[in-house]
């Protein structure tokens, strides 16, 4: 039923050419009306309700409900940077500028609406109040004051308030002590925490911009983020999709010779990306910021479908042929293998809408849109296209008569000598792929796990040297940040990475907060406690309790009570501990300690932490060795590391582990799909999975590939591991399908194998240079983490035609001695092949 009406779709098209390309160019206009539409905003993050079975997760909610510290804070603090790199930034000078500075973003409106009372604070502030004869200047006093003080006067207040006031320095390096000169500093900007997204927003957006106005001013906001974000995209859209064009149509005009044929294939592709992009703004699918990835994927396979097109309609036409006849029968041929992709790459790519990351699903909705606009184009406009076109230039005197591709004094001979290999060492052939490809697969314990990779900003001087439009311009925003990371221990007090330990269950056990100073110990010795002079770098139910004995006597003679060992920290008695330190500071209690319905259910401990959120685990596993020793379980106690980072990296897991299965799934769902189609079509389930088996092989050799390459495995190119399945598929069945259409007609084995393979292997190797050269534009990108994807999918690709010309043969031919014999043997009446 399917074969029959694939055959009258293709025999109208193929008849009513022009109705056709009219029909498909008013169905273009309606799917392009999309465009508008599409949302192209990065969707990275989950749900949190997605992954509510993880305990890091559950535990990071239970504080955030529970517990005082994790509550909604009535501020936000945003940080404005100055630097000036071998100068110094407390000059009289430079200080003016940050007053001036203050004054230009507090004229803003949009910054008016969300300041809070405190303001804006730095340095300049503090020496301006001292140099002014008010006791509290405003805004104006202080430039004013500033202004008529010397600059050797100026100096000596800096040092002054450096000497006499402590709270100075946090607007200063972390090590910065008294010296009146330094290369760096920063003022806090505080926000109304009860103001809207849109109007804090707003807010950032004035301090970007008017520190962009300013030579050394900088923020590393959100608006920093987007100017990055948009800066690199524009550099991608120069550089690297110039380049990938060029590659493109370089193999195209090698493979096939033909201008006219380039022109018609790049019609399909250009019209398949952007069908991909319209139904995507129908369906309401993101297109985000790795939207690169599904128009390279696509452009490829768009240039596979054209390349088995055009060559099946080069083979079918005799010397003295109109168009119509053979472009029917070249196309009925190649759409079973083309339903047959479709259909298996898009189990491959829509096995991903299970993924609890947007970003992941979007992915495999967008490809799976794409693969499907290609095969409707290429079965539709490209062979009307190819047919108009033609038949006109045949009418004014031009002939269209083209050689088959893969047919060529060069190509032919290889291909055939693969199928001599297979002919004489079939087994040993798939011996060897079987090895290679297992032992790829045991490298992917071995594999680097991160939780991404992060760009350094890093740009080879090549690149910038290339002429504009096509140099790639260095952006200062990752350099700045490591900067900031680097001289600051962290960026900002607020913006401090903490890490949190939620202790559950009989938390007025004796013992508790002996467990907790234990697990704390441990803590600080794996070395991933940030330890700020001045600070506490720990909360806890006991450095509250510490703190509360340093200014309540009463307190501190319980606390002493309270400890029966006498190593300073209570073991005994600690719930009557909780009640005094409520009652003299509720506020710090219920930030360390929770009280529900009068009943100690859990305490919280709250470690800022030196972490780096692209490279979390050591810390995340710094930590879980501390709770592990506040773990108790005998007396009833659990303890969970909660917080961002734990969070982070538990999801991590989930998300790589749910990858591995997504895979496993599709696997055995194209390999079932492929033994029913196979055994419908060409009467035998068997040939169906021995043409899937190398797609495993891939899988492996592309696992083998990123630890030799030392690829580290990340949430992305993990699902780039599940998108190999839909990709190393494509291949293998139109070899596999040809195969069986030869074997239909009566060839024997080694005859049909070497039909197929000489017949699709140049095809085959036309789209692997395709593919593979736009994806190797990739390492232009001066970020690790598409240079990862671009190997990935330019190792899937090669490993992917190598299995296909070499490995499938040895298993075709071994099935066609000892398989079971079918209707693909015997029945040689009425065949209709199928590339």
């Amino acid at each position: 039923m399917i074969r029959t009406a694939l055959h009258r779709s293709v025999e109208f098209v193929t008849k009513h050419n022009r109705i056709t390309l009219l029909v498909m160019l008013l169905l273009t206009g309606v799917v392009l009306a999309g465009i508008p539409q599409l949302d192209t905003s990065s969707q990275a993050g989950g749900d949190a309700s997605d992954f509510d079975h993880l305990d890091s997760v559950e535990a990071s909610q239970y504080v955030q409900a529970n517990y005082g510290a994790d509550r909604r804070s009535n501020v936000t603090v945003e940080t404005v940077y100055v630097r000036d790199e071998g100068g110094n930034v407390l000059s009289k000078e430079s200080l003016l500028a940050g007053l001036r500075y203050q004054r230009a973003v507090t004229d803003d409106e949009s910054l008016q609406a969300a300041l809070h009372g405190d303001g804006i604070r730095g340095v300049a502030n503090l020496v301006a109040t001292r140099a002014s004869d008010e006791r509290r200047p405003d805004l104006d006093g202080q430039i004013r004051a500033l202004e008529r003080t010397s600059p050797a006067e100026v100096r000596r207040l800096v040092a002054r308030t450096l000497a006499e006031n402590p709270g100075a320095r946090r607007f200063l390096p972390a090590e910065h002590g008294t010296d009146p000169t330094a290369s760096d500093r920063r003022m806090l900007v505080t926000l109304r925490g009860e103001t809207s997204t849109e109007t804090r927003s707003e807010a950032t957006e004035a301090l970007y911009e008017t520190a962009n106005d300013r030579s050394g001013f900088f923020t590393l906001g959100e608006h920093a983020t987007d100017a990055t974000r948009s800066h690199f995209f524009n550099e991608m859209v120069e550089l690297v999709l110039p380049l990938a064009l060029l590659i493109i149509l370089a193999v195209l005009a090698f493979a096939y010779r033909d201008l006219v044929d380039v022109v018609i294939g790049m019609t399909g592709v250009v019209l398949s990306v952007l069908w991909m992009f319209g139904l995507l703004g129908w369906v309401g699918v993101a297109a985000g910021t790795v939207s690169i990835v599904p128009v390279v994927l696509i452009t490829g396979l768009s240039v596979d479908f054209g390349f088995h097109v055009f060559n099946r309609y080069r083979e079918q036409r005799g010397e003295d042929e109109e168009i119509r006849d053979p472009m029917g029968r070249g196309v009925r041929r190649v759409a079973t293998a083309l339903v047959l992709v479709t259909v298996t790459a898009a189990i491959g790519f829509l096995s991903n809408v299970v993924n609890p990351l947007p970003m992941i699903r979007d992915l495999g909705v967008s490809i799976t849109l794409g693969v499907i606009s290609s095969f409707v184009l290429f079965l539709t406009v490209v062979p009307a296209l190819k047919i108009s076109v033609d038949g006109l230039l045949e009418r004014l005197g031009v002939d269209r008569q083209k050689r088959p591709l893969g047919r060529g004094r060069h190509l032919e001979p290889v291909l055939r000598r693969n199928v001599q290999v297979a002919r004489r060492a079939a087994p040993y052939v798939l011996a060897v792929a079987v090895v290679l490809g297992a032992a790829g697969g045991l490298a992917w314990t071995s594999l680097d796990q991160q939780s991404f990779q992060t760009s350094e900003g890093d740009v080879a001087e090549w690149k910038q040297e290339l002429p504009d439009p096509i140099g790639w311009e260095r952006d200062r925003f990752a350099a700045r940040y490591r900067h900031v990371e680097a001289v600051y221990h962290p960026a900002s007090d607020e913006d401090v990475t903490r890490s949190r330990i939620l202790i559950e269950g009989n938390v007025t056990a004796d013992g508790t907060l002996e467990a907790v100073h234990d697990g704390v110990e441990r803590i600080e010795d794996e070395g991933v406690i940030v330890d700020r002079p001045g600070e506490t770098p720990v909360t806890s139910p006991l450095t509250a309790m510490r703190a509360a004995a340093e200014r309540n006597e009463s307190f501190a003679a319980a606390f002493r009570r309270a400890d029966t060992d006498g190593n300073g920290v209570p073991d005994a008695g600690l719930a009557g501990l909780y009640d005094r330190l409520y009652a003299i500071d509720s506020d710090a209690a219920s930030r360390v300690v929770e009280r529900t319905d009068g009943e100690y259910r859990s305490v919280l401990v709250t470690l800022p932490v030196d972490a780096d959120w692209a490279d979390a685990e050591p810390t995340v596993s710094g930590v879980e060795t501390g709770a592990t020793a506040m773990d108790g379980e005998n007396a009833g106690r659990e303890a969970t590391v909660a917080g961002g980072l734990a969070v982070n990296e538990a999801i991590n897991d989930e998300l790589v582990d749910g990858i591995l299965l997504t895979m496993a799934v599709a696997l055995l769902a194209i390999v079932l799909t492929l033994a029913v189609v196979f055994r419908l079509m060409h009467g035998s389930a068997s040939l169906g999975v021995a043409v899937a088996v190398p797609i495993a092989l891939v899988i492996g050799f592309v696992v083998g590939g990123m630890y030799l390459l030392d690829i580290p495995l990340t949430v992305l190119t993990a699902l780039l591991m599940s998108l190999v399945v839909g990709l190393g598929v494509d291949y293998n069945i139109h070899v596999g399908d040809r195969f069986a259409d030869e074997r239909r007609a009566g060839k024997p084995p080694v005859e049909a194998l070497r039909t197929a393979v000489t017949a699709t292997g140049g095809a085959l190797l036309g789209s692997t240079l395709t593919s593979a050269g736009a994806f190797t534009t990739l390492v232009l990108v001066p970020h690790p983490q598409l240079q990862s994807l671009g190997s990935i999918v330019v190792i899937a690709l090669l490993t992917a035609f190598l299995s296909s010309v070499l490995v499938l043969p040895s298993l075709l031919l071994l099935w066609g001695r000892y398989g079971p014999e079918s209707a693909t043997v015997h029945d040689a009446t009425g065949a209709v092949a199928s590339d």
